[in-house]
Formats: structure tokens, C-alpha cells, sequence
């Protein structure tokens, strides 16, 4: 019987779990025997790509000729370079997911349905992007599921029957950061509210111990350190220090320079204040009171660094809880996940076992409308409108559908906008067109002719759309894929709908 597996594909490491033989679920080891592996991606001498720690090692001492911390950049249309050759940020993750799933296979033997986590924040863009690395590396895949309510759904299995009520998940990693608010009743996991950042974690933290280096080395020696002396690894392992003491000592081209915690800490204080700000709004988005959250839940290997710690007493009044380890809790749930959603006549009796109290609902992290002509009753004109179809915390898997009008006579198209956002945002100028495309209609009707827009939002957090002209039938679609999404931007388009 194969294998069900959850990965945590993350910015810096990468995790992957199963469920074992009695139901319980495990960190599957990579070949190096290591429960967590490096997301670097380097050409060796032979000419092959090689992940993992090797590739990181070539990274910190010579960026051009290895990659990594390509997840931030999920989605979008950034290359990274290795040696001459140009790879997306689809590509390097693939060679990932290919390292950690051969190196599982070797001991768990052959791999059923998978299921990759992915930040609560990242855009439809980037969640296509993650699916398609996953199709890309050889895996079957139907499902990916949030970070935090991965690492939720694991301290939930491993407390039991014991939380009840409404928790916080704390989600710091290498390069992301989520917060969601759950309530927990058992196994019951259901996501209130999220939050998050797609760019904040270790990786800005590193960049910020290399500053204070790089500013104190000139201070003392009057010129400018070089990045090779000083690389990312090296910034990575020193901030690790820093957690344990209150002051380090580090030798930089036989420089002795001493950096403090509290340095540190003043260098990343806006970043901390940008987290606090983000649980603040979650707090408010699920209305209840931080005297409401009965725990905080920590992910992340950077929920490791003290003044991150103490920020999340300060806001949520509370010592956060860390019962598993950080760096696993999101694959280990996961894995659950997997046998949750997968074929249950592929299913041991054990593993039915696990599953048989679990329950998971997720909630939308964004806006979702379309754009339309408005009157605006203060100016007495038509304005450009972001009407929005699908909210910011609704249930899902979700389906909306809604009837605008065509707005003047012979009106032979209609210009299709999905817009994304992270606020209820009304102005067009201030959302993200993440699709967009042309509804031809038949000529020589009147104005008023209705268009039936329907928006789909489905358990992947998914978008789907339709626009259909209601007289004829004739419909514009799309189920947004990686190779369907158009960056677009706004532009002056002219051939509108409204209410």
C-alpha cells in the first residue's frame, strides 16, 4: 500500500511527513539522516542539480552559482540564475520536492497522494505556482493546505481531546510570516481569521545581522566588508547564537567584532511591530478578545529568537506554547491532512483511525471582486468601482454569483476583471487585477442587458470565474493556472458593467 505524505516546502528548510504503520505521524529522514533539508538548489561537477545542504554551502560562499530562498518569490515572474542558466521559482522548488520525496521513498517506499503547505498570505498566483512544482516533481497531488492550519491540525491531534476554544497559530518561518485565529473543539479545527506577510522572517532577519556587521567592520577597519566574507550562512548561524546569549563575538577577516542581542533587536523592530500589527487585526477580524485565546501556538524556526517570544506575550498576554518541534509541526500536520482528504479505500485501518475525528475548515485570506461602473451619488458621475463578490474570512469551499447590466446601447463587449486584495478595497487604483478578459457580445441590443458573474473559491483556496451574458449564453471563464494568470496591472479600460 503506498504511502500518504504532507511537505512543508519551505523558504529555508523543508520538512516531509507520513503517517506510520499505527497511525501516528513521523518525520520521514532525508538520505543524510537529517529531519529537515535545505532549500538550495546547486549545479555539482558533474553537471547535475543537487539539493540540500551541499547547495547550501555553495550559496553562502558564491550566490551566483547556487539558489535559494526562491519561495518568497512563488508566483511571480523572478529568474534565478545558477551558473548561466536561468530558473523560476516553480523550477527550484520542483528540484526540491524531488529531493525530499526520493529520499522518503527510500524508507517508506512508494508515495500515494501528497499534500504541499503553503503560507496563508500567498496569492492565487503563487498557490498555482506551488501545485505546479508539485506536478512538476512527479507527485499526485490534488490538495495543498495553509501553514498554519497544518501546524494547528498536529497540536490538535496531539492534545486530543484536550483544546478547546479559540487559539492563536503563530507562523514564523524563513521567509514568511502568517497568524490565523482558530477554534479548536477536539480535532475540530476551524480557521476564523489569517493573516500574514509573504516577505518576513529569517531571511530578513539575516539581512539585518549582516548589516550591523558589515556597518561595525567599516566603523573599525574604514572599508567596506565584501558579501563573500560575510555571507547569509554565516549571518544565519550568528543570529542562532544570538538566541542563546546576550552577545557574540564574530571573526570577520581576522576582525574581531562583537554584536549584541539588543542590537539586534533594535535592527529587526520594525519587522516585530509589523507582526504585532498583523495579530492585532487578526484578534479584531475573529471580534473576540486576546482574554479569548486560551493559547498561542507556535511554527516557524524563527518563533525561536527571544524578542519574537516576548512580542507575542506582549500582545497576547500569554506564555506562547511550543510542545512540538517548530520546524516539523507544519509537515507533521500535513501528513494528516493527506489521509484526511485522500482516497479513503486506499486507507489502513489505522490510518482510518487517525482521521476519524478530524474536521477542517478553512476561511478565504482575501478579497475577490470584479470592477464595474458606479454612480456616485456625491459626485454625481460614473466612477471605476472594485465591487466585491467574495469576502475576507468566508467558509469555504465557497460559490458566489451576482447580475451586473451592460451600460449602453450596442455594447458588443465587456471587460473582465478578478481583482485580489487584502483590505475591502472599493478604488480600482489600489487592488491587484490578477485576471482579466473579454466578454463578446452580439450587436445592436439595448442597454441593460444582464451579465451573471459567478466566483468559485474552492478548498486549494483556489479562484474559478465565469461571466456569462444571460440573452445568449455566450460565457467567459477561467480556471486560474499558472499559465492562464496575466499581471496585468490596471489599465484604462473602457467597456464596463454595472449594478
Amino acid at each position: 500500500m503506498s504511502s500518504f505524505i504532507g511537505i512543508d516546502l519551505g523558504t529555508t528548510f523543508s520538512a516531509i511527513a507520513t503517517i506510520d504503520e499505527t497511525g501516528r505521524p513521523i518525520i520521514v529522514h532525508n538520505s543524510e539522516g537529517q529531519n529537515i533539508t535545505p532549500s538550495c538548489v546547486t549545479e555539482n561537477e558533474e553537471g547535475n542539480f543537487e539539493v540540500g545542504e551541499y547547495a547550501r554551502k555553495t550559496w553562502g560562499s558564491d550566490p551566483n552559482k547556487a539558489a535559494a530562498r526562491f519561495k518568497r518569490d512563488m508566483g511571480t515572474k523572478k529568474v534565478f540564475k545558477i551558473n548561466s542558466r536561468d530558473f523560476t521559482p516553480t523550477e527550484l522548488s520542483a528540484f526540491v520536492l524531488k529531493k525530499v520525496v526520493k529520499d522518503a521513498s527510500l524508507i517508506i517506499g512508494e508515495i500515494g497522494e501528497a499534500v504541499v503547505t503553503i503560507p496563508a498570505n500567498f496569492s492565487n498566483e503563487a498557490r498555482e505556482a506551488t501545485m505546479a512544482a508539485a506536478r512538476a516533481a512527479g507527485l499526485n497531488i490534488r490538495y495543498i493546505i495553509n501553514e498554519p492550519t497544518a501546524a494547528a491540525l498536529y497540536y490538535s491531534f496531539k492534545h486530543n481531546e484536550k483544546l478547546h476554544g479559540n487559539y492563536a497559530v503563530y507562523d514564523l518561518g524563513g521567509g514568511t510570516f502568517d497568524i490565523s485565529i482558530i477554534s479548536v473543539q477536539g480535532q475540530n479545527v476551524n480557521v476564523v481569521a489569517s493573516n500574514g506577510v509573504s516577505k518576513l522572517g529569517g531571511d530578513d532577519f539575516d539581512d539585518a545581522m549582516i548589516s550591523i556587521v558589515q556597518k561595525k567592520y567599516k566603523e573599525l577597519r574604514g572599508e567596506n566588508l565584501e558579501i563573500v566574507d560575510y555571507t547569509k550562512n554565516h549571518a544565519e548561524e550568528d543570529k542562532k547564537s544570538l538566541s542563546k546569549r546576550k552577545s557574540i563575538q564574530i571573526n570577520v577577516n581576522r576582525q574581531i567584532i562583537e554584536v549584541t542581542r539588543a542590537e539586534f533587536e533594535e535592527a529587526i523592530s520594525t519587522l516585530v511591530a509589523q507582526t504585532e500589527m498583523l495579530c492585532e487585526s487578526s484578534i479584531d477580524e475573529a471580534k473576540i478578545n486576546t482574554s479569548d485565546i486560551k493559547a498561542v501556538l507556535l511554527a516557524g524556526g524563527s518563533t525561536r529568537i527571544p524578542v519574537i517570544q516576548e512580542s507575542i506575550k506582549r500582545i497576547f498576554g500569554k506564555e506562547p506554547v511550543a510542545t512540538v518541534n517548530v520546524d516539523e509541526v507544519v509537515a507533521l500536520g500535513a501528513s494528516l491532512y493527506s489521509v484526511y482528504k485522500g482516497e479513503k479505500s486506499e486507507l489502513s485501518a489505522a490510518q482510518k483511525n487517525t482521521i476519524q475525528k478530524i474536521k477542517v475548515t478553512e476561511s478565504t485570506s482575501k478579497y475577490y471582486g470584479t470592477i464595474i461602473l458606479n454612480h456616485d451619488e456625491a459626485r454625481g458621475e460614473e466612477i471605476l468601482y472594485n465591487n466585491i463578490l467574495i469576502n475576507k474570512g468566508d467558509k469555504i469551499p465557497c460559490s458566489l454569483k451576482k447580475t451586473f447590466y451592460t451600460i449602453c446601447d450596442g455594447q458588443e463587449a465587456v471587460d473582465c476583471q478578478l481583482t485580489e486584495a487584502s483590505a475591502p478595497e472599493t478604488d480600482p487604483r489600489f487592488v491587484n487585477i490578477i485576471w482579466e478578459g473579454k466578454l463578446e457580445l452580439p450587436a445592436g441590443r439595448p442597454a441593460g442587458q444582464e451579465i451573471e458573474v459567478t466566483y468559485s473559491y474552492d478548498e486549494n483556496q483556489m479562484m474559478k470565474c465565469s461571466f456569462v451574458d444571460v440573452a445568449t449564453g455566450r460565457k467567459k471563464e477561467v480556471d486560474l493556472s499558472i499559465g492562464s494568470i496575466a499581471s496585468t496591472g490596471n489599465k484604462n479600460l473602457k467597456k464596463f458593467i454595472v449594478e
